[in-house]
């Protein structure tokens, strides 16, 4: 059964049925899924999702689709580990880090967002699936669509990490590598989309795309037992992984999935070179201004984002802020994590532990109170950016006095 009816435009309110479209008519805001609360209300319980598989599935009825999931079961439930190591680094008490990097086909959670869009996609006869990437998304469309046997088109910038590209062509889509920034790779992607009948997961399906992450956002909750952290520091590169995980906080309320309503306050982290999210909410300004992205932290990469002006929106709502950190910085977090957790992030990741702890820091985050950090990708996707920063391996010949003399300094 489904609980979706229909589409809506979060600016005019225009409804509209369930089809692969995502813009209004009428004014040209975003659309956005609109679900059968009531009639959620009565199915959806604790005790329902937790007899349920550990994958996003489990939260069936708060997703988009009209039938059985077909693509991307095993996506989604992954850890939420309390950080003691991290925390005490940092000068705090609970600190938790909600890790994507793991338990995904494709170790980030881009893998939520189009185990949605793939199976909204069959669902709607579509035979071909396509996006625009800044390298997880490709990755996640081309492993589900081989899954699925559905054809592939994934464009990316020219000059995306190399672990990333591979990581896409494994899985032996049609790769298209474009001379450009991820903003200009997106805009000739709007152009094809009108020219060719496929499934664009992050243009005509993002409206139920998007929905994806909002299972990020339930499972915190559920590995919290039931309730919302204090805290929550999210990467934001199109601003729209912000809103899904407030969206879902406020569904499990309304559908008294928790006690108490969700008074969690939100923080956008973003890299020097590429922040327009984060120079709106410090400019508190309503408008986005696109940049030219120059970071290292491309995943994160986008100068212009879809959903900017909503993820400030949600900051502000929360009372939470938002901070920017540079290359350098980025690099210190990757390694911090990596150093007392054991967990290796991209470089995304290292954008929210390093954003955190400047925070924590500046007396922003209180050191009392519960924080959830967002780890959106595994670091094998980005190794050449810390590959000078990590030292070398000790070189020694095949004998005791060889090791001995290396190593004397640490013996």
């Amino acid at each position: 059964m489904s609980y979706v009816l229909g589409l809506k435009c979060r600016e005019c309110g225009k409804q509209y049925e369930k089809a692969p479209i995502y813009v209004c008519e009428f004014c040209f805001g975003p659309l956005e899924i609109e679900y059968d609360y009531q009639a959620i209300g009565k199915k959806l319980t604790r005790d329902i999702i937790s007899q349920r598989g550990h994958n996003l599935w489990r939260y069936r009825e708060l997703l988009p689709i009209d039938k059985e999931p077909t693509v991307g079961l095993y996506s989604g439930y992954t850890p939420l580990i309390k950080a003691h190591k991290l925390a005490d680094a940092l000068g705090v008490k609970k600190l938790y880090i909600k890790d994507d990097s793991v338990c995904h086909p494709t170790f980030s959670f881009k893998d939520r967002v189009v185990a949605v869009a793939l199976s909204k996609a069959r669902e709607f006869g579509f035979d071909t699936v396509a996006c625009a990437s800044t390298g997880n998304l490709g990755n996640a469309v081309s492993a589900h669509a081989a899954q699925a046997q559905l054809r592939g088109f994934i464009f990316i910038p020219a000059d995306l990490e190399l672990g990333k590209v591979v990581g896409s062509l494994i899985y032996a889509p049609h790769l298209v590598a474009v001379e450009g920034n991820y903003d200009q790779v997106n805009r000739l992607c709007s152009e094809i989309a009108r020219d060719y009948k496929w499934a664009f997961v992050n243009i005509n399906l993002r409206p139920f795309y998007a929905e994806g992450s909002k299972t990020y956002g339930f499972e915190i909750a559920e590995q919290l037992g039931w309730k919302y952290p204090d805290h929550i520091v999210v990467p934001a590169a199109s601003g729209s992984l912000i809103t899904k995980i407030y969206k879902g906080f406020k569904e499990f309320y309304q559908l008294k999935l928790t006690d108490t309503p969700p008074k969690t306050k939100f923080y956008a982290a973003q890299g020097k070179g590429c922040s327009p999210i984060i120079t709106a909410i410090k400019e508190n300004k309503d408008a986005i201004r696109p940049v030219k992205p120059v970071t290292i932290a491309k995943s994160l990469a986008i100068g212009n984002p879809a959903d900017g002006y909503y993820s400030t929106q949600v900051v502000r709502k929360t009372k939470g802020y938002g901070e920017e950190v540079t290359n350098e910085e980025i690099i210190d977090g990757i390694k911090l994590l990596a150093q007392t957790e054991g967990i290796f992030t991209e470089t995304a990741g290292g954008v929210t532990v390093a954003v955190a702890k400047k925070l924590i820091e500046q007396g922003v985050i209180p050191p009392d109170e519960s924080i959830v950090i967002c780890i959106t990708g595994n670091g094998l996707k980005t190794m050449d950016a810390v590959t000078a920063n990590i030292g070398k391996p000790v070189e020694i010949e095949p004998n005791l006095d060889s090791f001995k003399k290396a190593m004397c300094d640490y013996l």
